[in-house]
């Protein structure tokens, strides 16, 4: 659990001062202030209305006691195991199983959960990957992506247009192979950081969504089966839309969670499983 945040307060560092860097070699002060506040305004909407826009994205409808019992019951069952609020619930009419969290923090939260995963997890299965939602809700991770996005965006920004920030508020005259070097390397940096970032807190949504349940077996099981689905070649439209949405999900829908590569949001998901089976026989 330390170890995760540790790593992600990590990477953090570094893509601030791969911003800092970025800027004082393309921007200079006014650059720099200028790509943050771009970055901060193009995602402060995303992150504040995130709920209500990946929801209505997806055509999901809420669900309570009386529509939904069994998937209800269930969040409301971790959600008080875990010490948070009741956050809102919602059902995908989707084939294909999968499940996010969103919201800017866990007073305004929400988890999802597509037809297709409440038909092929059985109730144990479900609850692992729910209480793997609610973690993401507990650890604040939509606020963690957000913050990286902005730095991000402000990094490519700067890349984007060093050409007219070069220079800014110094006597010398900039270096252009420095520069061009620096546009073409800084938001693939930024990216793979971004990603890295988005691998470890699945890391620590899957522990913690482990001790919320208490039962980590549960939530390999469940994921076991997420993953031998999108195996075969399955993917979400929508998500093929959207495909910024596809790194909230459990499992990526469409990469299956295969992607080991250094682009990939997910960890691999046989990682993920054995990490979570280690856990189990810790606990035996």
């Amino acid at each position: 659990m330390y170890g995760n945040w540790m790593k992600t307060t990590a990477l953090m560092a570094i893509i601030v001062a791969l911003f800092g860097a970025v800027g004082g070699a393309l921007g200079g002060q006014q650059g720099m202030v200028m790509a943050l506040i771009f970055g901060g305004i193009t995602n402060f909407g995303a992150y504040w209305f995130s709920d209500k826009i990946v929801l209505r994205m997806y055509n999901a409808q809420p669900v309570d006691e009386t529509t939904s019992p069994y998937l209800y019951n269930i969040v409301r069952e971790l959600s008080q195991r875990g010490g948070l609020p009741m956050p809102k619930v919602y059902i995908i009419d989707e084939p294909r199983p999968n499940a996010f969290a969103t919201g800017r923090n866990p007073q305004h939260a929400a988890v999802a959960a597509t037809s297709g995963i409440l038909r092929i997890l059985n109730e144990r299965e479900l609850r692992g990957v729910m209480a793997h939602e609610l973690a993401h809700v507990k650890h604040r991770d939509t606020l963690i992506s957000t913050m990286t996005a902005t730095f991000a965006g402000a990094i490519s920004a700067l890349a984007q247009f060093g050409m007219f920030f070069g220079g800014a508020g110094r006597d010398e005259r900039p270096n252009i192979v420095l520069q061009i070097l620096i546009m073409l390397l800084a938001p693939l940096a930024a990216t793979l950081i971004q990603a890295a970032i988005s691998r470890t807190r699945e890391f620590g949504a899957d522990r913690g969504g482990a001790e919320i349940s208490g039962d980590p077996e549960a939530l390999a099981s469940g994921l076991a089966k997420i993953q031998a689905f999108y195996a075969r070649g399955e993917t979400m439209q929508v998500a093929e839309a959207h495909p910024e949405t596809a790194q909230m999900m459990i499992i990526n829908p469409l990469s299956g969670g295969n992607l080991s590569n250094l682009f990939s949001t997910h960890p691999p998901s046989e990682e993920r499983i054995a990490r979570l089976r280690e856990m189990a026989r810790s606990r035996s």
